[in-house]
């Protein structure tokens, strides 16, 4: 995976703490969270996500970072929509086009309020040709962090568009997630969709699963919005929620790897490509002027 561009200084920080909670933004760094910690009732600090080493870290495998102007892979960086052919860089080391750009450039600071910190990036066309602002407002409750997720088209024709976040989540020994899910898609060895089956024929039999068991770099689709992971040696749970039009859940878990993935997204991989309607792959498409939000929720709760 690509790293996020760096600019030869230590970059900013946005930090929002209460007596439950400890929340670590980097701007600068793909406006990505660096850290979510939350204090569990026996007192101790439990981190919800893999936390950055620091702020030289590259934040591979930590954290979280949104997906904008989509998520996960378009093959060989080209597609072709309303008649116009757009080819992007390469911006990974692999053979196609990864996370669009919000993740490796440098968001800015806009508020913070007494809910949270606001992010905003805007987007001028270049091999992207359409022009937009992307925004994450981040809101702590006594129960949960809101990440609110926004995306305008500033340009004047309509762009196609996905969005989500893609958090990492430790991995323990006995870690489950469960979901509800519809579809998943058989990939190829470059994790480019190959057919759509029934969800049971990847994930498993059990809508619990436990993430040690499977390998998985899988987009599900018919997802109904929530998911449960379970740390039974942290004495510790995580409900993750998402507001339409995020429907599809991307789920990574590499095999002995301190790390998974459990990413909602609006999207299947490669949907700007798909020859489907816009119902099976989440294709959005908004007119000039139009934007669209969902805000995906991290509830911990005691086990």
């Amino acid at each position: 995976m690509g790293r996020p561009q760096s600019h030869g200084r230590p970059p900013v920080s946005a930090n929002l703490a209460t007596d439950r909670w400890r929340l670590d933004l980097l701007p600068d760094l793909g406006g990505r969270i660096a850290s979510l910690r939350w204090r569990h009732p026996s007192g101790d600090w439990i981190d919800l996500l893999v936390p950055m080493k620091g702020r030289d870290d590259s934040g591979e495998d930590a954290g979280c970072f949104p997906l904008v102007p989509f998520s996960n892979r378009v093959r060989d960086g080209r597609f072709t929509f309303a008649g116009r052919a757009v080819s992007m860089p390469l911006n990974t080391p692999g053979p196609h086009v990864e996370h669009g750009h919000g993740w490796q450039r440098p968001w800015r600071l806009s508020a913070v309020s007494a809910g949270g910190p606001g992010l905003v990036y805007e987007h001028a066309p270049d091999a992207w040709p359409y022009p937009y602002v992307a925004r994450q407002d981040f809101t702590l409750r006594p129960d949960r962090l809101e990440v609110r997720l926004t995306i305008e088209n500033r340009g004047a024709e309509p762009m196609p568009v996905g969005f989500g976040l893609h958090p990492y989540f430790p991995a323990t020994p006995e870690t489950t997630l469960e979901a509800a899910l519809s579809w998943g898609w058989e990939v190829d060895a470059e994790v480019m969709p190959l057919r759509r089956v029934p969800a049971d024929t990847l994930w498993g039999p059990s809508p619990r699963m436990n993430v040690a068991s499977r390998a998985l770099d899988t987009a599900f689709g018919g997802w109904d919005g929530t998911a449960e992971i379970r740390w039974p040696e942290r004495a510790t749970g995580l409900r993750l929620t998402a507001d339409a039009p995020l429907r599809h859940l991307v789920t990574y878990t590499p095999p002995g790897a301190d790390h998974f993935c459990a990413e909602p997204v609006s999207h299947c991989t490669d949907a700007f490509n798909m020859a489907l309607g816009t119902d099976e792959t989440g294709l959005i498409v908004l007119a000039p002027s139009a934007q669209c939000s969902a805000t995906v929720s991290f509830s911990p709760f005691a086990l």
